[in-house]
């Protein structure tokens, strides 16, 4: 058998976006390690505080949806707990995300993505999108990302 393996063929790791998303990750998990001893009340607090901080390092375009993502989120489903997943807002029920946001300049793309885990529940036959392209907001926008959260929530 030939040997097909050629310098494209070869794995070269993951990316620089990738490992940077790994180390948010292991952060992340020490931030929740630290609050062990916290009560429910303070390590909510301080997982959204985290996330409105993410928001708020984000590059203009980016953290204008992000902020208005967060708080259709917080309204159309107060009962997701925001929380960091791998340097993301994610919103989560029971510790699984639900849902979350992803700038386009994490990954340099050229749309951020609201994006939904297996935990939403919006099964639609066989197929279902599970990430949305973002550019920017309209008011029916708006109400379809609600709709969309009000579903992944059952």
């Amino acid at each position: 058998m030939p040997n097909t393996n050629s310098p494209a063929d070869k794995y070269d790791g993951f990316t620089a976006e990738e490992r940077a998303a790994m180390k948010e990750h292991a952060r992340e998990q020490k931030q929740a390690a630290a609050r062990r001893g916290a009560s429910k009340a303070e390590k909510e607090a301080a997982a959204e505080r985290e996330v409105l901080a993410k928001i708020a390092e984000m590059a203009e375009a980016d953290r204008l949806l992000a902020e208005r993502i967060h708080e259709i989120v917080r309204t159309a489903a107060p009962d997701l707990a925001p929380k960091l997943w791998y340097g993301m807002p994610a919103y989560a029920r029971d510790g699984k995300v639900v849902c979350f946001f992803q700038s386009a300049e994490k990954f340099k793309s050229r749309y951020a993505t609201l994006g939904f885990s297996d935990q939403a529940a919006l099964d639609d036959g066989a197929l279902w999108p599970t990430s949305y392209a973002v550019r920017e907001l309209t008011p029916a926008d708006e109400d379809r990302i609600s709709a969309l959260v009000k579903t992944a929530v059952g």
